[in-house]
C-alpha cells in the first residue's frame, strides 16, 4: 500500500463527463500493464451500451494483491445531492456470493459441532424436512449446498421476522398454499435447480445448532476473525461504514420495471441518503432458529471488495489468516471438491441459459473449458452474484493463488440483452474479467 499509489479523480454530473474514478496499483514498483488496465476498465463503466454506476475491483496474484481499483460512484445524486466517488473501503450488498460466506460459516460449524452433512437435516431443524412428492428420501446439508434437495424458489424465498419456517414448507401447515416450493419430479439428489430457499434453512440451522441468531453468527464465526468491517444486517454497521455503503442502481424502474438508458438513476436497494436503515421489520418478533431469512444468508451480506480479498486470501492459504486457523485444509477440499458437473443434456439439472455448469459445497465452479470459463486459461471456483442491479464475481484459483473480485453497482441497461461472447455473462463483465486477468494476473 506504501509507494506506488494514485488516485485518479473526475468530476461525473449524470450523462455528462466520465463517471468518477479512482485506482489503486499495489505494492511497490510500477507494473506493467497497470494504465492500460485503468484505461480499459474506465472504458467499460462509462460505455453508453451499458453505464455503470460503479465498479469495484481486485486481482490477485500469487497470493498478494496485484491490483485493486474503484471507478464511479457509490451514490448518484442526480443533480439534487452531491455524487459520491466509490473508494477501497466501499461496501457492496454483494448477492449470491453470500451463500459462500455463509457456507464458510456452517463449515466452521461443521467443524466445532460435529454437523454430519450427510444426515437427515430434519434433525438440526427440529421439524421433519421432507418432499412430500418423495417423502421417504431424507433431504441433507449437501443436498441443500448443491442445489439438488427438490426444493424451489417458486413460492419465495424470504420472509417476515416472527415466521416459522416449519410453516412454509410442511404440508398442510399455515403457509403451506399449493407447495409449489417443492419439486414434483425429480427428489433429493437427483437434478439441480438454483435454489434460495435451501440458503434460509441453512441460515435457520445454524441458529438452531448455536442458539444464536444469524447476523451476530457470522460475525463470531468469520468476519470479526478475519478482521473485516462488513454484515448481514446494514442496520448494525458502524457510521464509517455504512456512510461508505454503496446503493445500488439501475435505470430501471423499481415496480413496472422499465428500463431507459437516457433516464436517471433510480435507487435499488441500500438507499440511506435521508435516513439510516432499520432493523428487519418485526424483530420484536424474531425466534432463534425459526427463521433466519430476514438477514438473507443467501444475498444479504454487505462487505468491501478489499476484504472479500481477505476472505480469499484466507482460502488461498489452506484456511490461515494472519498466522490464525479458520479453517482445516480437509474441511477446504471438501467444500471445494466437484460435487454436480451438467450432463450436457438438461437431464440432471438446469444450467440457467449456461450459468451454472459444475458446482460444489456452496460454490460454483469455473473450469477453463469453453462456456464454462470466466477467463481463457483461469480454471477457477468461486460465485457470481446477481441482484437489485449488483452484478458480482468472486473467483480464484487455489493452486495458482490467483484470484478476481468484481463488483458492479447497477447498470444502464439490462444486462442480460448485453450477451457475452464466450460465456453466459453480460459482455461487460466479459470485459472486465479479461481486463483484470490479462493486465493483473497473466501481466
Amino acid at each position: 500500500m506504501n509507494g506506488h499509489r494514485r488516485t485518479v479523480l473526475g468530476l461525473a454530473l449524470l450523462g455528462a463527463i466520465e463517471p468518477l474514478l479512482a485506482a489503486v496499483p499495489m505494492s511497490g514498483a510500477p507494473q506493467r500493464g497497470t494504465e492500460a488496465l485503468e484505461r480499459e476498465l474506465a472504458a467499460i463503466v462509462a460505455d453508453p451500451a451499458c453505464e455503470l454506476a460503479s465498479l469495484s475491483v481486485l486481482a490477485i496474484r500469487d497470493g498478494q494483491i496485484a491490483y485493486e481499483g474503484q471507478f464511479g460512484r457509490r451514490r448518484i445524486g442526480n443533480g439534487i445531492t452531491p455524487d459520491l466517488p466509490a473508494n477501497r473501503d466501499t461496501l457492496y450488498r454483494i448477492a449470491s456470493i453470500s451463500k459462500l460466506m455463509t457456507t464458510l460459516g456452517l463449515m466452521r460449524l461443521v467443524e466445532d459441532k460435529g454437523i454430519n452433512l450427510d444426515a437427515d437435516v430434519s434433525h438440526y431443524l427440529g421439524f421433519s424436512l421432507r418432499n412430500p412428492h418423495f417423502p421417504e428420501r431424507a433431504i441433507t446439508l449437501r443436498h441443500l449446498l448443491t442445489h439438488t434437495s427438490s426444493l424451489r424458489d417458486e413460492a419465495g424465498y424470504s420472509f417476515p421476522a416472527g415466521t416459522a419456517l416449519r410453516d412454509f414448507v410442511t404440508p398442510g401447515a399455515a403457509l403451506y398454499g399449493q407447495g409449489a416450493m417443492w419439486a414434483s419430479k425429480a427428489g433429493p439428489g437427483e437434478y439441480f435447480t438454483y435454489c434460495n430457499l435451501g440458503w434460509g434453512l441453512i441460515g435457520t440451522l445454524m441458529e438452531r445448532v448455536t442458539g444464536e441468531r444469524f447476523d451476530g453468527l457470522m460475525q463470531r464465526l468469520l468476519l470479526q476473525p478475519l478482521g473485516l468491517t462488513a454484515g448481514y444486517n446494514p442496520a448494525a454497521l458502524p457510521p464509517t461504514a455504512l456512510a461508505n455503503l454503496a446503493t445500488l442502481y439501475r435505470k430501471r424502474t423499481t415496480d413496472t420495471e422499465i428500463w431507459d438508458p437516457n433516464g436517471p438513476w433510480i435507487a435499488q436497494t441500500d438507499d440511506y441518503v435521508i435516513r439510516p436503515p432499520a432493523p428487519p421489520p418485526g424483530i420484536e418478533r424474531y425466534v432463534i432458529g425459526e427463521n433466519a431469512t430476514p438477514f438473507s444468508p443467501t444475498g444479504g451480506l454487505r462487505i468491501a471488495a478489499r476484504d472479500m480479498g481477505v476472505v480469499m486470501r484466507m482460502l488461498m492459504d489452506g484456511g490461515v489468516h494472519e498466522a490464525t486457523r479458520i479453517l482445516q485444509p480437509a474441511t477446504l477440499k471438501n467444500m471445494f471438491a466437484r460435487q454436480w458437473t451438467a450432463d450436457g443434456t438438461g437431464k440432471n439439472g438446469d444450467t440457467l441459459n449456461g450459468f451454472f455448469n459444475c458446482w460444489g459445497l456452496g460454490n460454483a465452479q469455473f473450469p477453463d473449458q469453453p462456456a464454462r470459463r470466466l477467463v481463457e486459461g483461469f480454471d477457477a471456483v468461486g460465485h457470481l452474484g446477481d441482484a437489485y442491479g449488483l452484478r458480482s464475481v468472486f473467483a480464484f484459483d487455489a493452486a495458482r493463488r490467483n484470484g478476481v473480485i468484481v463488483l458492479v453497482g447497477g447498470t444502464s441497461s439490462d444486462p442480460g440483452l448485453q450477451k457475452g461472447t464466450y460465456s453466459a455473462l453480460a459482455r461487460f463483465e466479459e470485459r472486465i474479467l479479461t481486463s483484470l486477468y490479462r493486465h493483473a494476473i497473466a501481466g
